[in-house]
């Protein structure tokens, strides 16, 4: 995985974990609305990244070796 594929991973597992402490002490239904409207979107945008950029990198390193 390439380096900023590799740090937007870490940073999101960071906020994963930093979501996960804050949950233990608020638990209301704000809480779940925080989590819906913005969190699972940003989790399931930052997934579809990382294959994008995964993909993106093949293609990368296919062309240089073509230019070769």
């Amino acid at each position: 995985m390439n380096p900023a594929a590799s740090r937007l991973a870490a940073l999101t597992k960071e906020l994963s974990l930093a979501w996960q402490q804050t949950r233990e002490s608020w638990k209301d239904q704000k809480a779940q609305e925080f989590e819906q409207k913005y969190l699972r979107d940003l989790w399931g945008s930052v997934e579809k990244t990382l294959v994008v950029m995964e993909q993106l990198e093949k293609v990368i390193a296919k062309i240089r070796k073509d230019c070769e």
